[in-house]
């Protein structure tokens, strides 16, 4: 992990060092002092912008879930048919997801133990309600098959998006971009899905 220079700081520097170790260390394991060390900058200097590592944990989990959502309200999200629609959030998802990768990482290793982490478990079910609303509109307009269970598709088809965090790492060699990763998802998900 490389420090993070001293008259380089700001809030964003600060939160983008504490999702790197919190990801390395988990957020249980990370204390205030691990923080300091990783940023480079003095305990209090942290809690001069922030009032505890469970704040910064919230503005990460925060970031990831804004851009999730997003995508929610984007037209191609919103208008067409409902596989079409399904199929633009798949997509979308993917690429947010590695846009994102590692807040999206921290929010997928959330467990529960803290009150943040509670509420971005709920807002992940919200986020899986509303993907589920889309995959019945699509099966009831018979663009899906109909032998597949529309919250085991949902689980199924976000295990796969959410795997990507698992293998994907930008710029290594052999690695596809993020725009053959997002097609590759939606092919491969919605050749079994269609009808």
């Amino acid at each position: 992990m490389t420090m993070a220079k001293r008259d380089t700081y700001t809030p964003d520097s600060l939160l983008s060092v504490a999702v790197e170790v919190f990801n390395e260390r988990g957020y249980d394991g990370t204390s205030m002092e691990h923080l300091s060390r990783a940023a480079g900058i003095s305990k209090s200097s942290i809690y001069h912008h922030v009032r505890s590592k469970e704040e910064l944990l919230h503005r990460a989990i925060s970031r990831a879930l804004d851009g999730l959502f997003g995508v929610l309200q984007e037209p191609g999200a919103r208008t067409g048919r409902a596989i079409e629609r399904l199929e633009y959030v798949a997509r979308r998802e993917a690429e947010v997801l590695m846009e994102e990768l590692p807040y999206v990482t921290l929010l997928l290793r959330v467990r529960g133990n803290t009150d943040t982490e509670r509420w971005a478990m709920e807002r992940r079910r919200d986020f899986d309600g509303e993907v589920t609303e889309l995959l019945k509109q699509a099966a009831a307009d018979g663009d899906l098959r109909a032998d597949v269970d529309v919250r085991l598709a949902t689980r199924l088809l976000f295990g796969m998006i959410n795997s990507i965090v698992e293998w994907y790492r930008p710029g290594r060699g052999g690695s596809a971009n993020s725009e053959e990763v997002a097609e590759a998802v939606v092919r491969t998900a919605f050749a079994g899905l269609r009808t």
